[in-house]
């Protein structure tokens, strides 16, 4: 079994973390990660129609509830176009995990000292997903328990420095704070490479997204399974017809479709339309068009094949590095 400072922290059997994905990491996920001995985590900024974020969120975490009598928590995303407003909403939405009795909080792209600090009055331990070393180093004098290294390989919406090169950078800097690698993660040797790199453990975002537990329309997951390595693009146009600002450094990793073909690269002019353009957004998801509307999606997507139990997933990805850190320890030195 493969134990770590960040799995004996949260008392893990298995040094894995289903990212907080918004959208698709509701209850159901989050529960069947924890119960195969990992950390499941709830996307705190989900909503579904007919329930305000507030609701669905209390809502997923009682379903978590009803599911496991082991550890989970929640992670909120605040984007940087205006942090007031953000971070209010991210209070709101931080002080019903609170209420529930939630002890585990994720924070990302931006490092809300103020959140941090309300939480851990109440006792809650913080993790931060940072993109870069001066993130790492703001979260760690705010308090964080552990820190996620989000490499540019990830899906959703990622920063602009490798995985390969920004989770050692954040090791170095972290101290004592156990770091967890993201980025490109889908299986053992993702892990082991990990591991190897100085984390502590894994906060896996693109594997879960195609699991059997997310809540990613069914329309999704045949591009999902289908895709391969090359087939993803980093592009900030979703962003700038959306009217988003996640930080000049970060931008959205998807499958390539024919939106992107057609306007990534050309920003200025899909700015000047968007309100064209974000309705014909909207169409698309809600007709299941994917030549349209975006599938977020990690480098990694290559190596996803099926749609697999979270719990499967959890159990496998580890015995596949644990046999790969004995088999290669025993290849390579003498």
């Amino acid at each position: 079994m493969l134990r770590t400072t960040f799995s004996d922290l949260f008392g893990l059997d298995h040094p894995i973390m289903n990212a907080p994905m918004s959208g698709s990491a509701g209850g159901e996920l989050a529960a069947a990660v924890s119960n195969a001995g990992g950390l499941g985590m709830i996307g705190g900024s989900g909503s579904a129609p007919g329930l305000t974020s507030a609701e669905w969120l209390r809502q997923e975490i009682r379903l978590a509830r009803s599911l496991t009598d082991r550890s989970f928590g929640v992670g909120f995303i605040s984007t940087q176009r205006d942090p007031d407003v953000s971070q209010l909403r991210s209070a709101e939405l931080q002080a019903v995990a609170l209420d529930e009795g939630i002890a585990i909080i994720g924070h990302s792209f931006v490092v809300p000292a103020d959140l941090i600090a309300q939480a851990r009055r109440r006792g809650a331990s913080i993790i931060c997903q940072v993109q870069t070393v001066a993130m790492a180093r703001e979260a760690i004098g705010a308090g964080a328990d552990v820190l996620v290294a989000q490499g540019y390989d990830g899906g959703g919406h990622v920063g602009s420095i490798g995985t390969l090169s920004m989770v050692p950078a954040v090791v170095d800097v972290a101290g004592g704070i156990p770091v967890l690698a993201a980025g490109g993660i889908a299986d053992g040797r993702g892990l082991a490479a990990a591991l190897m790199l100085g984390a502590q453990g894994a906060n896996i975002g693109t594997r879960f997204y195609a699991s059997a537990e997310s809540l990613i329309p069914h329309f999704m997951r045949e591009p999902l399974l289908g895709a391969g390595t090359d087939d993803t693009v980093w592009t900030r146009v979703f962003d700038v017809v959306g009217n988003a600002d996640f930080g000049p450094t970060v931008a959205l990793r998807c499958i390539q479709n024919e939106f992107t073909l057609t306007w990534d690269g050309r920003e200025t002019e899909a700015k000047a339309e968007a309100g064209r353009l974000q309705s014909q957004l909207d169409r698309a998801r809600a007709s299941g068009d994917t030549s349209v509307a975006r599938v977020l999606a990690s480098s990694a997507v290559g190596l996803i094949r099926d749609t697999e139990p979270a719990g499967a997933i959890v159990k496998g990805i580890c015995a596949e590095a644990e046999a790969i850190i004995r088999a290669r320890a025993g290849a390579l030195i003498d």
